[in-house]
């Protein structure tokens, strides 16, 4: 809602607006972060306007919040929650200022500015629980207008199978056994009361309503579809267009009865479930082979679905898993499956810059868009991307309604050509978290672009040939906390970001640890690790504005021994933190941190590493143990004196990736 501003109210702000036509020299100064100055303006006063709840997810909510005024950028606003009914508060991470920062580069035909505004998430909540969250808003230059919110928020409960609906059994072609009642031959004529007859399966009108399940029993389900009338109902297409809609709390199911492996083969088509038209279907323990497309669930402009459900599948040598570019889909889950592409198994390759580039043979085996997904607990191998935020274009939908509010996590990613996870497209509140990848050709975590932010890369493990950081196309709004980082950090050209905790550790001894390039004079690094390199010259490579908040002419001179242009060099830890306010608890270490890591080869990039060759926990008493800073939500119940560095806390159970369940 907006505020109500008064007369009195509305004077202030005219007052305010004339007097910011001050000239430069007439403007008062006063201190920021670093020591810097900035020109204090009458329009330094912030000014509470809309407040947006995006769609909560299971485990975190997010939330925006559009300000005017501020321009000194030194507005804030801290978050507390908790559950209903219960007494303890408990501390969330501040949202994150965001203030017109742009966004331009690759094909992207004009310069996108962020709005004004707030925009984070609060994490560590329980599915299916609602919640009490506050946010205050604080400024030394003052504010008008209201700077308190108390909302309400309830998580969304983990999908499943309606318990009460009709339930039909379908059993393969050429099945003689006994059968359960209602019984079909094929999934179309179980859904749709398709009887065999060429063009005339679509005379039937749809026979499953919302809550109903279709029990899959074991076979393999390939029809023919360069016969007519086929028997499955797939003339041509080969595919299964679903077309229903089912409701959350009552979704269609489409699922393996339990009785044996139930195999669909797309026979080498196009796509073979297409969802594009059909809300809340749900399905879960289905083996799905042989096509480009497993699940078509949204084009851009055109259709998309929302609800989608995907739980405990294997789908093997598949071009995609699961995709969409609809900017309308929501709430998709997709959970606990194993998804295999059919790239080259033997070496890492890529594709870019290369005589002889892989092939996509498998794309992504998830993309999604819209708001509200949950991407967990999936094992992903052998594709060009493992998980994907559609790389979309300008932010559809308008505040409150763009893509925002999307969590991947505990996936267990290797061997991709391209990244392991991207972020690529994606508005605010893109949660990535407590993922694995091992073995990446590019890049390990992908921002190209983010629109504002905040993407959030937390306590994830990469091992990877590429860099671990992609942010390219001049993404802004970027949050980094507790990661490990196995390979080279090289964030170049991105706005507005905050370094925390993480584990910069790199393998090619010459090349600097850090070499970074930020627009914005509030990108802060502080509390990470570094790898020694002792013949690296020089040691930090770094580009950011020193004398305003923005500047998009800083130019970045990668790999010169001399300063020249924007770029500055240090060839200490010291002299870096000295000069430039970064890094004044950061610390230098090596893979000796870990109890069994080794960098990846600088000389092969080919080289497959395997997952039992590792083991990224710290060793006990090392640099990296009690050398971080406190995050809320996100470090506690640390164990030593303060949180340690990277992924791993010393002494706490370790995530668990990939599928909770056996498949």
């Amino acid at each position: 809602m907006k505020p109500q501003i008064s007369i009195a109210s509305f004077l202030i702000v005219a007052v305010l607006f004339v007097a910011s036509a001050l000239t430069a020299q007439q403007r008062p100064r006063q201190p920021i972060a670093g020591g810097r100055t900035i020109n204090a303006l009458p329009g330094d006063t912030v000014i509470p306007q809309e407040f947006y709840i995006e769609r909560p997810t299971l485990k975190c909510a997010g939330f925006e919040w559009y300000v005017s005024g501020d321009d000194n950028h030194d507005a804030t606003v801290t978050v507390r929650f908790r559950e209903v009914g219960t007494s303890s508060w408990r501390e969330g991470l501040p949202l994150l200022r965001i203030q017109r920062e742009k966004i331009w580069g690759h094909e992207q035909r004009d310069v996108y500015e962020t709005p004004n505004m707030f925009a984070g998430s609060i994490f560590g909540l329980e599915p299916a629980t609602t919640y009490e969250c506050e946010f205050t808003m604080a400024d030394p230059d003052g504010h008008i207008g209201e700077v308190e919110k108390s909302e309400t928020v309830t998580t969304r409960s983990v999908p499943k199978p309606y318990e009460h609906g009709n339930v039909y059994h379908v059993y393969p072609l050429g099945y003689e056994g006994p059968r359960e009642e209602p019984a079909f031959t094929g999934l179309n004529e179980a859904y749709y009361g398709y009887n065999g007859s060429g063009d005339w399966w679509l005379y039937s009108e749809p026979r499953v309503r919302p809550g109903d399940v279709i029990l899959v029993h074991t076979g393999t389900y390939k029809g023919n579809r360069y016969r007519y009338a086929d028997k499955l109902g797939l003339d041509f297409h080969g595919t299964y267009v679903l077309t229903q809609d089912g409701t959350a709390e009552r979704p269609i199911t489409i699922k393996a009865a339990g009785d044996g492996e139930v195999i669909f083969d797309g026979d080498g088509n196009y796509r073979l479930f297409d969802v594009m038209a059909a809300d809340h279907h749900y399905f879960e323990g289905l083996t799905i082979i042989n096509t480009e497309i497993a699940f078509y669930a949204g084009l851009k402009r055109v259709l998309g679905c929302s609800g989608l459900s995907v739980v405990n599948c294997k789908m093997d040598q598949v071009g995609q898993g699961v995709m969409t570019h609809w900017a309308g889909s929501n709430d998709f889950y997709i959970a606990d499956n194993t998804i295999i592409g059919m790239h080259d198994r033997t070496r890492v390759h890529g594709w870019a810059g290369l005589k002889d580039p892989a092939p996509i043979t498998s794309y992504n085996a998830i993309k999604v868009y819209g708001q509200g997904h949950v991407v967990c607990h999936n094992y992903i191998a052998y594709y060009h991307d493992g998980i994907c935020i559609d790389t979309h274009g300008r932010p559809e939908g308008g505040p409150g309604k763009e893509c925002a509010s999307i969590d991947i996590y505990n996936n267990d990613i290797f061997l991709m050509a391209d990244n392991f996870i991207e972020a690529d497209g994606g508005a605010y509140n893109i949660r990535i978290f407590e993922n694995r990848g091992i073995n990446v050709y590019q890049s390990a975590l992908s921002g190209q672009p983010v629109f504002g932010g905040p993407a959030y890369y937390i306590r994830n493990v990469c091992h990877s040939w590429g860099d671990s950081l992609k942010f390219a196309a001049r993404p802004t709004g970027l949050i980094v906390y507790n990661n490990t980082f196995c390979s080279e950090t090289k964030p170049s050209q991105y706005s507005n970001a905050l370094f925390r905790n993480n584990l910069f550790l790199g393998q090619f001894p010459d090349r600097p640890t850090l070499s970074s390039m930020s627009y914005t004079s509030y990108t802060s690094f502080d509390y990470n690790g570094y790898r020694k390199k002792p013949t690296a010259n020089p040691l930090f490579e770094w580009c950011q504005p020193t004398d305003r908040l923005q500047n998009y002419t800083l130019t970045f001179q990668r790999g010169q021994k001399n300063p020249s242009g924007s770029t500055r060099w240090f060839d200490s830890l010291k002299a870096f933190s000295a000069a430039t306010g970064q890094e004044k608890h950061g610390v230098m270490l090596d893979y000796d941190v870990f109890e069994k890591v080794r960098p990846p080869d600088p000389d092969d990039p080919s080289l497959v590493f395997q997952l039992e060759e590792f083991d990224f926990r710290l060793r006990a008493g090392s640099a990296a143990v009690d050398a971080g800073c406190e995050l809320p939500t996100l470090t506690e119940g640390f164990t030593g004196k303060a949180p340690d560095l990277g992924a791993y806390e010393y002494g706490k159970p370790l995530p668990l990736y990939g599928p909770r369940t056996k498949q």
